[in-house]
């Protein structure tokens, strides 16, 4: 992980709707140590921002000011990372001079990317010439530097990985679970793609039952013997639930506690997006090492809440925290479910969304019927009824969730009393 304590969250730091485009197209980097050496705040900056991103988070980066000169005095006693990273102001001729005595203190293996000022063909060969991994020229932003690392790095003939979509409820009961089934159950049969669904809850999990399946084994076995995983492994564990969804279910049982490392479901994720193109993780509503490792490492967040104020003060929480741990990645989505409820005061969804300057990706009305029989039945939204409204908005989030469409925004109403209320609460 990176050692930077940098926060990248203020507006005028916080990535554009360019560079989230461009970020999403990236892939995790491996485990590889990074040092880069600016000269100016303008480049040490997006190198910071680009270190704390969620796509960095196996490997270590660190930044020094100084330049060149400060790189070839730091190796002559340190040992070179994977990746140097080398900003100068130099005009062509001296800046390869100075590259050269950099060549004479690093390691054969190591790459190296310069950062320089001059747009010139000339300057651009001789680097590349000289075993540049590649010259860049200011200025440069954040995704400009994740580009260039992934690059180098990752073998672009590779497999393609598979979209991580993480649901959480703000409060046990909300429906995020049956969310989850449904909008993966989805996916696999309105677009013909491969999904996989992990029950991430080991003690409480509903997928099984929601799914009708009884596996003999599941997500435990996987997350219990990180040694064994490998893609052949894991298929084994898969319950296959439909033509293209299969389940990594949890056992759902106590006789033992769950415990985890922060870091204990990473390579069962990174092995099953290799797997499948959409992997729907199910986490249940608890704040751990581990179920904040998966939330930040997550392609995309969805929150499901009902329209309550204790449900909006959590949802607030978790979308303040998830935009600090994610500040190159856009918004959670939202759902708002169970609105409705007959007799039951609630907030209206456009005063819910307004303090989280979130448009809800759906608002679900309470419909019992549906979902209780849906339920007990072991069948998902879409096999009870095709043509029920519920189900066209499980269809239209399914579609924002692939890319293939954008949430619609609502109109807001205002705020009253509600920001108030909620601290009188604390």
């Amino acid at each position: 992980m990176s050692n930077l304590a940098y926060d990248a969250t203020t507006d005028s730091e916080a990535a554009s709707e360019t560079e989230v485009a461009a970020l999403n197209e990236l892939r995790p980097l491996p485990r590889i140590s990074i040092q880069a050496f600016c000269e100016t705040e303008s480049i040490a900056n997006p190198i910071e921002r680009a270190a704390i991103d969620r796509r960095m988070a196996k490997t270590h980066l660190k930044v020094h000011m100084g330049g060149i000169a400060t790189a070839i005095e730091f190796y002559q006693t340190a040992q070179t990372p994977n990746l140097i990273i080398v900003e100068s102001r130099e005009e062509p001729k001296q800046l390869i001079a100075s590259l050269s005595q950099l060549s004479e203190v690093c390691d054969p293996t190591s790459k190296v990317v310069v950062i320089g000022h001059y747009n010139d063909v000339w300057l651009y060969r001789e680097l590349i010439r000289f075993g540049i991994s590649e010259y860049v020229v200011a200025p440069i932003s954040m995704a400009d530097i994740l580009s260039v690392i992934s690059g180098i790095f990752i073998d672009p003939d590779a497999a393609p990985i598979g979209k991580s979509i993480a649901f959480i409820g703000a409060k046990g009961g909300v429906g995020s679970s049956t969310m989850a089934h449904n909008v993966a159950w989805t996916m696999s049969t309105l677009f013909s793609s491969e999904v996989v669904v992990a029950d991430l809850d080991l003690a409480f999990g509903t997928a099984n039952i929601n799914f009708d399946q009884d596996p003999a084994q599941g997500i435990a076995e996987a997350v219990f013997s990180p040694e064994r995983i490998d893609e052949v492994y894991l298929d084994r564990l898969l319950a296959q639930c439909a033509e293209r969804l299969s389940l990594l279910a949890a056992p759902s049982m106590l006789d033992r506690t769950y415990d985890f490392d922060p870091e204990a479901f990473s390579q069962i994720i990174d092995i099953a997006q290799r797997s499948a193109p959409l992997i729907v993780l199910d986490v249940p509503h608890i704040w751990s090492g581990w179920s904040k490792t998966v939330l930040m490492q997550a392609d995309e967040v969805v929150i499901t809440a009902t329209p309550e104020l204790a449900n909006l003060r959590n949802t607030k929480n978790l979308v303040d925290t998830l935009k600090k741990l994610r500040p190159n990645d856009g918004p959670p989505k939202l759902i708002i479910n169970q609105a409705g409820v007959p007799k039951r005061p609630e907030i209206s969804a456009a005063d819910f969304a307004e303090p989280l300057d979130v448009i809800p990706m759906a608002v679900i009305p309470f419909e019992p019927a549906l979902f209780g029989n849906s339920a007990n039945n072991g069948r998902m939204l879409g096999e009870m009824d095709a043509q029920h409204a519920i189900v066209k908005m499980v269809n239209e989030m399914a579609h924002i969730l692939t890319g293939r469409s954008e949430i619609k925004a609502r109109k807001k109403s205002g705020l009253g009393d509600i920001l108030a209320r909620l601290k009188l609460k604390k």
